[in-house]
């Protein structure tokens, strides 16, 4: 997808050959990737064949509507019939229609149950997993901790539910990672680029690239799930100028600054705004098309308004889309199950999905069955911990992959800070999830310690290291195993689930 050869201008390659010494070398802004490419992806297969097995399993179970899939199935199958939302007795349509359109995928292959509108979110999951490990990989340079990544995150329960239920935020999940994955590749593929082939003090064009308009495209799907994709493009966009700066700083251009804008400004601009837009635009195409679709007539209903050069359509949509912000700002119905930001990352107030009364065994005995969104919490425990290790290996080692990480919980999980007075659930760190995942995973790659380089650890440090990062690993694993029957609605005594039930909040 991306150019073989730089497009050298005349006048530039008129230009003289004179360029200052790299300030850096390149391997410190992209450790080289292992030379395991074929068993690497076998590897990852595995992990995800193993996790799509996992997740499959009694996934119908129960056949009733889960927490919100109280809206977003049914407005899949109307999506599924009409192609549009048509429950004008709903006043909660407030999210673009790509999640539902996904969700009615599965209704039109499995049918309008259980099944159908939680199976496109299994395969969601299971992506978002094989995407995570591929990440991993290249931003750390290791097959194994790729692996690692991949695997805490197939072993968290939060993780696990999310993508066993018909609700949209797991889209939202594997369309950010995915995006965030294409835009590394972008970014190694033109560091690979600048330093092979840079020639002129002022740089060279650099052309189409394919992968960053790959990321625009899963960065607008982002966006057509639920608004809070616009963050992680936002940032993320502006983190790629940055990458664009240090490729062309690395190789000693006079002007780093003014190459990345000049250079990397306009491709960017295209990429990562109006590719976006363009296909958030794109998901409401049923929604342009139906005659009764939410709110498509408001311009023609409403012709005394601003702008009237502007379509009617374009118009109607703008105006429901200041509905939907206004219901999303001054979202504040107190919630049994709501929760702050701040207490996502100790598993604070988890959401109960399923909760059956008055169920009995054979011998009468109370029988309590559970199904509850919790993040394996040896894993979540760690997530503020490896956030502080994060932000020293920025500032002591100026670490890309720590930067990158950084990034992704700031747009995440940060912004949920600037509106403390909405009703939020912890449902809503599904998409910030990953990068929390890969912060540990760097956290276990220092337990780890060096395995190649000149400055690589003792062989005895380094079998400690792997020996405490398996051993954490199984701590995990374990952990998740023993949450397992409150994740799955299984049956349990009342003293068998009051030992899964940890905090207060729980229940």
């Amino acid at each position: 997808m991306a150019v073989l050869a730089p497009r050298v201008a005349d006048d530039e390659a008129a230009a003289p050959v004179r360029r200052r010494a790299p300030r850096r070398p390149a391997r410190q802004l992209t450790p080289p990737l292992p030379g395991d490419r074929w068993l690497s992806w076998v590897l990852t297969g595995l992990l995800g064949v193993a996790t799509f097995v996992s997740r499959l399993w009694d996934l119908s179970y129960p056949g009733d509507l889960l927490f919100d899939e109280a809206y977003y199935p049914p407005e899949a199958n109307e999506v599924l019939e009409w192609g549009y939302e048509y429950n004008r007795g709903y006043t909660f349509i407030v999210h673009p229609p790509l999640g539902k359109l996904l969700i009615a995928g599965g209704i039109k292959v499995f049918g309008n149950d259980s099944l159908g509108w939680r199976f496109p979110s299994l395969v969601a999951g299971t992506v978002a997993v094989v995407v995570l490990t591929r990440l991993a990989r290249r931003l750390t340079g290791s097959t194994l901790l790729g692996l690692v990544a991949g695997l805490l995150m197939a072993l968290d329960g939060f993780a696990f539910t999310v993508g066993r239920i018909g609700l949209l935020d797991v889209f939202l999940q594997v369309f950010v990672v995915c995006a965030v994955a294409c835009l590394v590749v972008d970014r190694d593929q033109v560091r690979a680029r600048v330093q092979a082939h840079v020639r002129t003090a002022t740089g060279f064009a650099l052309g189409p690239r394919g992968w960053r308009i790959a990321a625009g495209v899963l960065f607008g799907c982002a966006t057509g799930v639920k608004w809070s994709g616009v963050w992680f493009l936002a940032f993320f966009a502006v983190l790629s100028l940055f990458w664009d700066r240090a490729a062309w700083r690395a190789a000693g251009v006079d002007s780093p600054t003014h190459t990345a804008l000049r250079r990397g400004l306009p491709g960017a601009t295209w990429a990562l705004a109006v590719v976006p837009v363009l296909t958030y635009l794109a998901t409401f195409t049923g929604w342009f098309r139906g005659e009764n679709a939410q709110g498509r007539h408001w311009a023609e209903q409403n012709p005394d308004t601003d702008w009237p050069w502007i379509p009617g359509a374009l118009r109607s949509l703008w105006h429901m889309h200041g509905e939907w912000l206004s219901f999303h700002n001054g979202l504040s119905t107190p919630h049994p199950w709501e929760s702050g930001p701040w207490s996502w990352l100790v598993d604070g107030r988890p959401i109960l999905l399923w909760n059956p009364q008055g169920l009995t065994d054979a011998d009468g005995e109370q029988v309590i069955r559970y199904i509850l969104m919790v993040g394996t919490p040896t894993l979540w425990f760690a997530f503020a911990p490896a956030m502080l290790w994060l932000l020293w290996r920025i500032v002591a080692r100026r670490d890309p992959a720590a930067t990158t990480v950084a990034v992704g919980i700031a747009a995440g999980w940060l912004t949920w800070f600037i509106n403390l007075d909405r009703t939020m659930f912890i449902f809503y760190m599904a998409p910030v999830l990953p990068f929390f995942v890969l912060a540990v995973t760097l956290a276990l790659q220092d337990v780890l310690g060096r395995q190649t380089g000149p400055d690589r650890d003792p062989p005895t440090r380094r079998q400690l290291g792997l020996g405490a990062v398996a051993f954490y690993l199984a701590v995990v694993a374990m952990t998740f195993v023993f949450f397992y029957p409150v994740l799955t609605g299984q049956p349990l005594s009342y003293d068998e689930w009051v030992q899964r039930m940890w905090f207060p909040s729980w229940y």
